[in-house]
């Protein structure tokens, strides 16, 4: 019968205090040989406490469950093996086959597992960099250009509409200038724009990647893939992002009314994060992006001429002219320069803010004669094409003291001049002399009134007031001056005139 591990303890202590099997045993309440046994095993160096294994009907198949698992290279299932094992002659249980194949492939695993080394990395040298699939804005994909300066874990997350080369080199640019230097690698995915083929397992690099990395002083380099050790900083950059920016079930955000929100919350999340405590550095990252500034060098003035494209002037009228084509932007960039780069077929214009480039406006490329603006960009002008309303301006006392009747007056005079009205004046100080008798309200009423119907006459004002002050007398349907209304009396009468 086994012993517990406390009957065990009580044998070799008797043992250790009397040196005798035999007294140990009486001590003890057990059999001699019993303490023989467990004194002899820990005297050989074998654990006492560990239980012997008793012979299984499957011991004699337990190369061949090795030799199966070594040839799938432990991917083989248990089932399929026992299988084999029945048509060998094996009369055991499924269960016992599952428990001899799991430890055969813990055996496995445990000589042939990915050894992996932390990475260590030094101040200013690595800035890893990765996309991810960002919210929709008004019914359009976005992406999330997602970096982290690894000694100080400083990340920095910026929209984007694509992920075309230009748009990587200006984030890149973005992300340098908001770090406040560039650092001696670039590290990220082995995407297009970045790698363009790999022949021998050698990555081919995108020549104008490598003249952008050329022009910020740093070398692009890209992870190996599946290689958690140079790719896994970046992509739990993106994951974290992504967690927080991309409205889901989990988090509740309420979706984005516009790539404005989308940039404003990426600088709010990234004041956040780089402003708490990281938990492997157990400091700021913006504490230690400060220490770090001392390894990275300088940045050239002008970004990389692919992340910006052709420069343009905006002119006072918030356009710009590109391919003899005007294009509208945002207010409040006129007299300033911006950059345009074709991508696809549309048009990407940047300008340079106060956090660095960001694309301003995006408009589908168009034909000389056909502008493409925005309404959008001119809040302040409605987006008309029609004739504009006049502005009005009273200057003298006849044009402030009729105006101030209110808006039916307005109306009247907007009306009548369009009309070609004569004897306005005259009749604008007849309507103030008839409001300081019967009342502002109801002259200003009237004059609604006599616009709508295009009732201007001498008399007009004055029948129309009559009308209004009639008992009982309700407004119903107004008859507006017209070829369908006309005064003129009929020519039946004529018709058998000489006959």
């Amino acid at each position: 019968m086994t012993k517990s591990d406390r009957e065990i303890m009580e044998i070799l202590e008797a043992f250790d205090r009397t040196r005798c099997a035999h007294s140990a045993a009486h001590l003890a309440g057990v059999d001699e040989k019993t303490v023989t046994r467990y004194v002899t095993l820990r005297d050989s160096g074998h654990d006492p406490f560990q239980r012997s294994r008793r012979a299984r009907l499957i011991d004699p198949f337990l190369d061949k469950i090795e030799e199966m698992v070594e040839d799938s290279q432990g991917r083989i299932r248990a089932d399929v093996v026992h299988q084999r094992l029945v048509t060998m002659g094996f009369t055991g249980t499924d269960r016992s086959t599952r428990r001899a194949v799991a430890e055969s492939k813990t055996a496995f695993k445990a000589g042939h597992r990915r050894k992996y080394r932390p990475w260590v990395p030094e101040p200013g040298m690595w800035l890893q960099f990765d996309w991810g699939e960002g919210p929709r804005v008004g019914g359009r994909r976005t992406q999330l250009f997602c970096a982290w300066l690894s000694w100080s874990r400083f990340r920095v997350v910026l929209p984007s509409w694509d992920q075309t080369l230009g748009s990587l080199v200006s984030c890149l640019d973005t992300v340098l200038r908001r770090i406040g230097g560039a650092p001696t690698y670039l590290l990220t995915d082995n995407a297009k724009t970045v790698t363009m083929d790999r022949i021998a397992g050698v990555p081919i690099r995108h020549p104008e990647m490598v003249a952008a990395g050329r022009h910020y002083g740093c070398k692009v380099e890209t992870c190996e893939p599946f290689d958690p050790e140079s790719k896994g900083g970046a992509e739990h950059t993106v994951k974290i992002a992504k967690a927080d920016l991309v409205p889901t079930a989990a988090n509740l955000l309420p979706a984005y009314n516009s790539f404005t929100d989308l940039v404003e919350a990426c600088v709010s999340w990234c004041e956040r994060v780089n402003g708490r405590a990281h938990r492997e550095t157990a400091a700021a990252p913006v504490t230690r992006l400060a220490a770090e500034h001392a390894y990275l060098h300088v940045l050239p003035a002008e970004p990389h001429a692919i992340a910006l494209g052709e420069e343009r002037l905006v002119d006072i009228d918030q356009t710009i002219r590109f391919g003899s084509v005007r294009y509208s932007t945002p207010d409040g960039h006129q007299g300033s320069k911006v950059w345009c780069r074709v991508a696809g077929d549309e048009l990407v214009i940047t300008a340079r803010v106060e956090h660095g480039l960001v694309e301003i406006a995006r408009h589908e490329l168009s034909t000389p004669g056909n502008p493409r603006i925005c309404q959008a960009h001119y809040p302040h002008h409605p987006g008309q094409a029609f004739p504009r309303e006049p502005r009005i301006r009273p200057r003298t006392e006849l044009e402030i003291g009729f105006l101030a009747l209110g808006e039916g007056a307005r109306r009247w005079l907007v009306e009548a001049g369009a009309t070609g009205v004569t004897r306005i004046r005259a009749k604008m100080t007849r309507a103030i002399e008839l409001a300081a008798v019967l009342g502002t309200g109801e002259v200003d009423e009237a004059l609604g009134l006599a616009a709508f119907a295009g009732r201007f006459g001498e008399d007009d004002l004055a029948s129309i007031l009559d009308h209004l002050a009639t008992a009982g007398a309700a407004i119903g349907e107004v008859v507006v001056i017209d070829e369908n209304h006309s005064a003129q009396p009929g020519t039946t009468g004529w018709e058998r005139f000489g006959s």
